[in-house]
């Protein structure tokens, strides 16, 4: 057990060495989503990659989307069309809560393969395409908000900035995806929940379905890490 200690530390001074601002920037992203005060007020950012998740999944599976609700307690609401049972409404309702970790390893490629500025215009655009599917004047608020953000770094930016900034966003998105099943999992109020809806869509019970999401989103910090850390 020394041994594998002693590997560790060696491997983590090594990574220091070569990539200090991403192990930084993971530092800062764990430190907001790990505390309350500052959960409370980026958690927002997750909630609108997990409402564009629904959104994107509702389009492709051939339902019409009606609109995207975000809240101020960052809660959110996407609203589609069709069938209210069958594989297409199971799959809309599947696609929230992997795709913050999902977006967060797409970035995470981009940024390894150094196409970090490239990472942010996407992010911007996907933010945009967004934005035409808001219907309440929070939500659009808090797009804005967001997408003028990464914009900026994106334009005016220097390299060393947007590198931080977008190593720090796919750890955030990671490391949220994994918060926002935790609080899934700790929720008291039950029916209303993607996993609710899952569950009675299917033969699958909910609680099955809250693992998979924590399943996929310890998944995508391990595949993000060995990204943004060892490629």
């Amino acid at each position: 057990m020394g041994d594998g200690l002693a590997t560790l530390g060696r491997t983590l001074s090594a990574l220091a060495d070569e990539r200090p601002a991403v192990l930084l920037a993971a530092a800062l992203a764990l430190l907001t989503v790990s505390w309350t005060a500052a959960w409370r007020w980026t958690r927002i950012v997750v909630t609108i990659a997990h409402e564009g998740g629904h959104a994107l999944v509702a389009v492709l599976a051939g339902r019409g989307l009606t609109g995207i609700r975000l809240h101020a307690d960052t809660s959110g609401l996407t609203v589609s069309t069709g069938a209210r049972r069958g594989p297409g409404l199971v799959l809309t309702f599947l696609g929230g809560y992997p795709a913050p970790s999902l977006l967060g390893i797409g970035g995470a490629l981009l940024v390894a393969a150094e196409q970090t500025a490239l990472m942010l215009w996407i992010a911007t655009a996907l933010l945009v395409a967004t934005l035409f599917h808001v219907r309440n004047a929070f939500g659009v608020f808090a797009v804005l908000a967001t997408g003028a953000l990464v914009g900026s770094v994106a334009w005016w930016g220097t390299p060393r900035l947007q590198d931080g900034f977008a190593a720090a966003l796919c750890w955030f998105l990671v490391f949220g995806g994994v918060r926002a099943v935790h609080e899934l999992r700790l929720t008291r109020r039950r029916g209303a929940s993607d996993a609710d809806m899952l569950g009675a869509l299917t033969w699958v019970p909910r609680g099955m379905w809250v693992a998979l999401f924590w399943l996929l989103a310890a998944a995508a910090v391990v595949v993000a890490a060995g990204i943004l850390l060892l490629w």
